[in-house]
């Protein structure tokens, strides 16, 4: 009978294999945990929040300044505060569970917020907003028309008012209401990398990729 042969190398390229997996799983639980309940990335799709968001955004968004929503139940959990006025939100479209959507937060619980020739008041004093841009138009995405006046609305126990900064091109609470705070993902933290897919460069003219980076908004915080 010959002697069974382990070779030492084997032996070695197996405890390896099995210490990539162990950290690579590591890796991806921790990354799975960040994304919950940490930050989370975000793409910026519409023009709605421009100027202070352009086309082509990517954004991190603090998930847990606001605390954690436990399904089936009403609250948050682990919250260091509730939305502030002028809070740049992500949260979930209250008409469509499957999207995403991004706007300022404007008014809060007990706030009665009116709009008058497109100028915003709350609680009867006209907000300051050194961010709104105006497009001149009358549509939004070519079949709602802009809401330039709204009649006052009290902000219920639990809900936010909700507007985008680019007033004439924004889809929000003037058209379809209140925003549940346990429907809020988090607030937008600063842009970590930044396109604009409008630049001439042809997908196979590599070495111009860089001309399509907006480097001068990447890092830039969102407030």
């Amino acid at each position: 009978m010959k002697p069974t042969h382990h070779p030492e190398g084997s032996a070695d390229r197996k405890g390896k294999v099995r210490e990539y997996i162990e950290a690579f799983t590591v890796a991806l639980l921790i990354a799975l945990i960040v994304r919950t309940l940490v930050i989370q990335a975000f793409k910026i799709p519409s023009s709605s929040m421009e100027d202070t968001l352009l086309i082509g955004d990517h954004i991190f968004v603090n998930k847990f300044l606001y605390g954690y929503h436990i399904p089936f139940t009403k609250g948050r959990v682990l919250r260091f505060r509730a939305p502030r006025r002028g809070d740049i939100l992500v949260f979930v479209f209250p008409e469509d569970k499957s999207k995403d959507f991004i706007k300022r937060a404007i008014g809060v619980p007990g706030d009665t917020v009116e709009v008058r020739e497109k100028r915003v008041f709350v609680n009867g004093q006209l907000l300051e907003e050194n961010y709104v841009r105006f497009a001149d138009g009358d549509t939004i995405d070519g079949f709602i028309r802009a809401r330039d006046n709204l009649p006052p609305v009290k902000v219920p126990s639990g809900k936010l008012f909700v507007m985008g900064d680019n007033r004439d091109r924004s889809y929000d609470s003037r058209f379809w209401g209140f925003v549940d705070m346990d429907a809020v993902i988090g607030k937008a933290m600063f842009i970590y990398f930044s396109v604009d897919w409008n630049r001439d460069v042809r997908w196979t003219e590599v070495w111009r990729y860089p001309e399509i980076v907006r480097w001068g908004r990447i890092g830039h915080l969102l407030h």
